[in-house]
């Protein structure tokens, strides 16, 4: 009961917080983000007991670390990499979570398996291709934390393969709108500013957060 209803306060808040970047209120939606993750860190934290809560846990905590960092990014270079770091640890966290849960479902398909490989690699170096020449001191930060991100899809995809369905389906897609939130970060901020980054950047971002932890409850639902 106490998760359904901080997942309702999540949408709602989430509902609210875009309308205010749509109407370019941003002395109200800034002041709103902090407020955004604590629900979902909620709605696990009063869910029952499973193997790899606390991965989830770890990796929602250190996400709103993040996120409240970012929110100081135009102070100084050391805020970005802060926050960069935060999320880093967040997605380590998601990838132990997604190694460790258990595999219920039929073997993968090994040509679907390498299609998404393959995907996910071409993603990378096209990325990294892009943003790579104008990075300057921060190419190996971003470097390292493209390989996180991109290896945090890799699991979330090799477990949509095994995992019961719809919850394989939303961790999925919750991996791919974080590494669609991240991308458009930064493709924003270190190669052209974007029209509407802002609700693009945090809709998505919104959007996986809630996908990947409803995903990960429905895959330990207790029978």
């Amino acid at each position: 009961m106490r998760s359904t209803l901080s997942f309702k306060a999540y949408i709602g808040i989430s509902f609210v917080y875009l309308l205010l970047i749509i109407l370019e209120r941003e002395e109200i939606y800034w002041f709103l983000k902090p407020f955004l993750i604590p629900f979902l860190f909620l709605a696990v934290y009063t869910c029952g007991d499973f193997p790899s809560k606390k991965f989830l846990l770890i990796a929602l905590t250190f996400s709103w670390i993040g996120d409240v960092v970012l929110m100081f990014a135009d102070k100084g270079q050391m805020y970005f990499i802060v926050g960069l770091a935060s999320f880093l640890i967040s997605h380590i966290a998601y990838i132990i979570l997604f190694s460790k849960q258990l595999r219920i479902n039929s073997t993968r398909n090994k040509a679907v398996f390498w299609v998404g490989i393959t995907v996910i690699i071409v993603y990378l170096m096209a990325m990294l291709s892009v943003l790579l020449p104008s990075l300057g001191d921060l190419k190996i930060p971003v470097f390292v934390y493209a390989i996180v991100l991109s290896t945090m899809l890799l699991f979330a995809f090799k477990g949509y393969l095994k995992w019961s369905k719809p919850a394989g389906m939303y961790i999925l897609l919750g991996a791919v709108l974080f590494v669609s939130s991240d991308s458009i970060m930064a493709f924003d901020k270190f190669y052209e500013p974007l029209k509407f980054s802002s609700f693009l950047i945090m809709s998505t971002y919104i959007a996986a957060q809630y996908l990947i932890v409803v995903g990960i409850l429905k895959l330990n639902k207790k029978k």
